[in-house]
């Protein structure tokens, strides 16, 4: 299709202005006008009582290996690019022998034995060639440490502005996964400064977001502060209800910083809930070695027991906060959906080794998803002026969070429509122009003449999400229409 005119939706353009009723004409992939289109010659869709946007942007996703399948969950809520590379973990630079870098990674990025690519050029060419949607890449530090042998400072450094220059469009860390936990400040400080020389940003999932909130964002900021780096604080939240109460100062720290001319920001999702890897709940010196460490360590009658009392003294949870979503053997297939404390009076052990247990009979292999927030915190950070809003989601052998199949129609819907706590063209802006000047994605996330026609038609009184965390794999509703660059990516409703 060369051409299609969208008439008489209500057009919200991306920057949080409020909508106009209007006609958008598109032609050649690009918007060629907006406003009262007396004739055109192209198809035309009436959209009236429709809402029509900019297309989505996920600036936080894992789907670094889903995108070159187009995968149908991400288009279906309307998302036109997805931003990967997220929390220290990216497809790329591969070492030759790539079984460090899987057994890194797998647990977020759900890849088997086979991927891996030596550069951001040859992913992205990949990307290019591949996937029907956009996608644009962050550098992940534990992917880049794991390829260079002995940390080498000035190799990784090297690697760095190699990707950056090859178009990848910023660089992330995991803090709390190992090898990127143990990362010096010294360390980031040199790599945040490729990355500031480049004008590219920086995306963090800090060291901390519990009893120590406020220092990792602390860390974070004098990072930005020293290196003049564009800073991106990932999923930011206040995880456990003892910790509920450091959200308030953190986001203090935030916003002064951002009065003193630092460029920092945040992102978040539109649930109380997360996800991520059973691994999370241990010390990170336990990982040492990797999962054979792991796995001897917890096998270590010396060693068992010290873990199992820094690992308790460290949670921010209840044991009943925590789900089993994805094992990676039929042994356990029944855990899935069941929280930890239930699995451990099963089994007639402590929930501490209950853990331990399931990380032993599937090699590691084990994701959760955890209730971290409480509804006020939630609308606290998604309602703030500084937030984009994200999915942070990925795919599991099991259950995964509903995010992955709901968070942009679940933003549209229940948030706005339902809660009411903010506007349609506020929720458009933190999901469309936001994340695209957040990541230079300068010729899209707006609706103007000129600018590539990713574009969304959705029904503003029916679309929303149906996925639950019981039932997550769940299509969302009323979304109507996704284009990337004029072409559908779903069929025409």
């Amino acid at each position: 299709m060369s051409g299609l005119l969208l008439r008489g939706g209500l057009v919200f353009d991306g920057s949080g202005a409020e909508p106009v009723t209007a006609d958008v004409l598109l032609a050649d992939g690009r918007i060629a006008a907006v406003g009262r289109i007396e004739s055109a010659d192209a198809p035309a869709m009436d959209c009236a009582g429709l809402a029509v946007a900019p297309g989505f942007i996920d600036g936080h996703s894992h789907s670094d290996l889903q995108v070159l399948e187009n995968r149908p969950e991400k288009s279906l809520q309307g998302v036109t690019t997805e931003v990967v590379g997220n929390c220290g973990f990216s497809a790329y630079p591969a070492p030759p022998d790539r079984r460090a870098l899987h057994e890194f990674a797998n647990g977020i990025l759900h890849g088997g034995d086979a991927w891996g690519w030596a550069s951001a050029r040859d992913y992205l060419a990949e990307a290019g060639a591949r996937s029907r949607s956009g996608v644009a890449s962050l550098v992940g530090h534990g992917t880049l440490r794991i390829a260079v042998p002995g940390y080498d400072l000035d190799v990784m450094c090297g690697l760095l502005d190699d990707a950056l220059s090859e178009g990848a469009c910023g660089f992330s860390t995991g803090l709390m996964y190992a090898p990127g936990e143990s990362a010096a400040t010294e360390e980031l400080e040199s790599l945040c400064r490729v990355v500031a020389r480049r004008g590219r940003i920086y995306t963090t999932h800090m060291r901390d977001y519990g009893f120590r909130l406020e220092e990792a964002v602390d860390e974070q900021i004098e990072l930005a502060r020293q290196t003049g780096c564009r800073l991106q604080i990932s999923h930011f939240q206040a995880v456990g209800e003892a910790n509920w109460g450091r959200q308030g100062p953190a986001l203090d720290r935030i916003e002064r910083a951002r009065e003193q001319g630092i460029d920092v920001a945040f992102d978040c999702y539109p649930y109380v809930a997360g996800s991520t890897v059973l691994t999370q709940l241990l010390p990170q010196r336990a990982l040492e070695g990797g999962i054979p460490g792991l796995l001897a360590r917890l096998g270590d009658p010396a060693e068992r027991p010290a873990l199992a009392r820094e690992t308790v003294a460290g949670m921010a949870h209840r044991w009943t906060d925590l789900f089993i979503s994805a094992v990676a053997t039929e042994r356990n297939r029944s855990a899935v959906g069941r929280d930890l404390q239930a699995i451990a009076d099963e089994r007639g052990v402590a929930p501490i080794d209950a853990v331990f247990d399931l990380l032993v009979e599937e090699r590691g292999a084990v994701n959760m998803l955890e209730f971290n927030q409480s509804e006020a915190n939630l609308r606290e950070t998604l309602t703030h002026p500084l937030a984009n809003v994200i999915s942070d989601g990925f795919y599991v052998n099991g259950r995964p969070h509903p995010r992955l199949h709901g968070t942009f129609p679940q933003l549209l819907g229940a948030v706005v429509r339902e809660k009411r706590w903010m506007t349609l063209a506020e929720a458009v802006h933190k999901i469309t122009g936001r994340p695209a000047d957040r990541f230079g994605l300068r010729d899209r996330g707006r609706i103007e003449p000129g600018l590539a026609a990713d574009l969304v038609v959705f029904d503003p009184e029916r679309v929303g999400s149906p996925a639950t965390y019981d039932h997550p794999e769940q299509a969302p509703l009323g979304i109507r229409r996704v284009l990337r660059a004029g072409q559908d990516l779903l069929p025409a409703a």
